[in-house]
């Protein structure tokens, strides 16, 4: 039942200009912390991480693709999963396309995950995506930077967002400077995220909105592409 008040075209104009008003707080707000988040300071990366690509064998200074910046997706799927989290595959659907674009910002995006290539070159392809995917298993990767937790982390509860998964969704960002120092300058988890994902946007836009008010199951209503 639609329980909306019924307005005229004046009082409809009236009520979005009003909103116009939030809106356009909200940008300079959003603006304000995007400075804020460019001006952190960055961390210097002193591990070496190995990783397993389409071609063989990666550092993490390979997966720049000669790019002085990088994204990186950690993409739920560990190695004894037959398939990677429905819900990545929800934001996969959703950055499929744009890594071309970003290289044209000086940025390379890679999706990493712990399963082995083999599950996620075959999970990719059912998928049908394009996007870089590459595999970091037996790497300490994930875990160094909170997208990944062994039983006793979890046990003590050090994952974001406490739970029973070894892995969790999550974004970090990277940067390598003219001497080929690389630094990590940014992460995020979890409803972090949200921002990364155009759908979501779109639903913000209608009177159901994400239609998610039960937060037990606000992600029960996701499927994956192939399974609507």
């Amino acid at each position: 039942m639609n329980d909306h008040a019924i307005a005229t075209r004046e009082q409809w104009l009236a009520a979005r200009l009003d909103r116009l008003e939030a809106e356009k707080e909200f940008t300079r707000q959003r603006d304000a912390l995007t400075r804020r988040r460019m001006a952190m300071p960055w961390e210097r990366v002193e591990k070496s991480y190995r990783f397993e690509g389409p071609n063989g064998a990666l550092s993490l200074a390979d997966l720049f693709d000669g790019r002085s910046q990088l994204i990186v997706y950690h993409f739920m799927f560990a190695p004894d999963w037959d398939e990677a989290c429905k819900s990545c595959s929800f934001w996969a659907d959703n950055f499929n396309n744009i890594p071309v674009h970003l290289n044209h910002r000086d940025v390379t995006f890679t999706a990493v995950s712990r399963a082995p290539l083999a599950k996620i070159k075959a999970y990719k392809q059912r998928m049908g995506w394009g996007f870089p995917w590459v595999s970091s298993e037996g790497s300490d990767f994930n875990f160094d930077y909170q997208a990944s937790f062994t039983p006793e982390q979890l046990a003590k509860g050090h994952r974001i967002q406490p739970n029973t998964v070894s892995d969790q969704v999550g974004i970090s960002v990277f940067a390598r400077d003219e001497r080929g120092e690389m630094f990590h300058t940014y992460s995020c988890y979890s409803r972090g995220v949200d921002m990364l994902n155009g759908a979501y946007h779109y639903l913000d836009l209608v009177p159901k909105g994400r239609d998610e008010d039960d937060l037990k199951f606000s992600m029960a209503w996701v499927r994956r592409h192939d399974q609507y």
